[in-house]
């Protein structure tokens, strides 16, 4: 079970940090991604991280958003700066088993219930 936590209202230039806490199994082992959401639009991919430590930014993240994880606490962060109006969306976690294809949302197993991210202009 995966469950987001730290969304929120923040205005434009702000910073969020958003968790992702992991249950039920150990995922250091698996590739951990966040995708993000808004409405009307089609799940759009944030950023993954390979367990071996590899991590992949979406152009729209490259430079202000970055992610980090805790094995001891099996918790996956997302640290959001310099948010933009067009960031405002469901930011969603998942883990993927596979190693490949990792932007693309089908290749994620499972999945949190998503957190609501909205910054005021």
């Amino acid at each position: 079970q995966l469950v987001e936590s730290g969304g929120g209202l923040v205005q434009a230039g702000g910073s969020l940090r958003l968790s992702c806490a992991a249950s039920g199994r150990t995922f250091s082992t698996y590739a951990m991604g966040w995708f993000r959401q808004a409405p009307g639009k089609e799940r759009e991919f944030v950023v993954f991280s390979r367990s071996g430590g590899n991590t992949y930014y979406a152009d729209s993240a490259k430079g202000r958003f970055t992610i980090s994880g805790d094995n001891a606490k099996n918790t996956v962060y997302l640290q959001m700066n310099s948010l933009k109006p067009e960031d405002t969306a469901v930011y969603y976690c998942a883990v993927s088993t596979r190693n490949y294809g990792l932007n693309y949302a089908s290749n994620y197993d499972y999945w949190g219930q998503g957190t609501q991210v909205t910054v005021s202009s």
